[in-house]
């Protein structure tokens, strides 16, 4: 992914040898050499910018999802739990009524 915007790997820089002129290293090699590594490095500290924005990014919506997710949790028991004490209720309304027309019904009045 990152390959074609990286030119050099750790292994090339460690092997990296420079010609010897009678002055010592060849200026322009070292200078050239140089250019890419901070090129590279540049790189690197664009990847790792974007990279920790990306991770912010999701974490943030990760937080966002978990509390969506307790929200709806904590919504469905209420629910659960209304449909519950309304099934309890009903069935206690319905007793009741089917008392009452019972005793329309058979005349037992006590």
């Amino acid at each position: 992914m990152y390959n074609e915007r990286i030119y050099l790997t750790p292994q090339e820089v460690l092997d990296k040898e420079f010609k010897i002129d009678a002055r010592g290293y060849r200026p322009q090699e070292v200078d050239k050499f140089l250019d890419m590594v901070i090129h590279d490095y540049t790189e690197f500290i664009t990847i790792i910018k974007k990279q920790e924005k990306e991770i912010s990014v999701l974490t943030n919506d990760n937080i966002n999802l978990k509390n969506e997710i307790r929200r709806l949790r904590t919504n469905l028991e209420a629910a659960e739990d209304s449909s519950v004490s309304n099934k309890y209720v009903n069935n206690v309304d319905l007793l009741q009524r089917l008392s009452k027309l019972e005793k329309v019904v058979f005349g037992k009045n006590e």
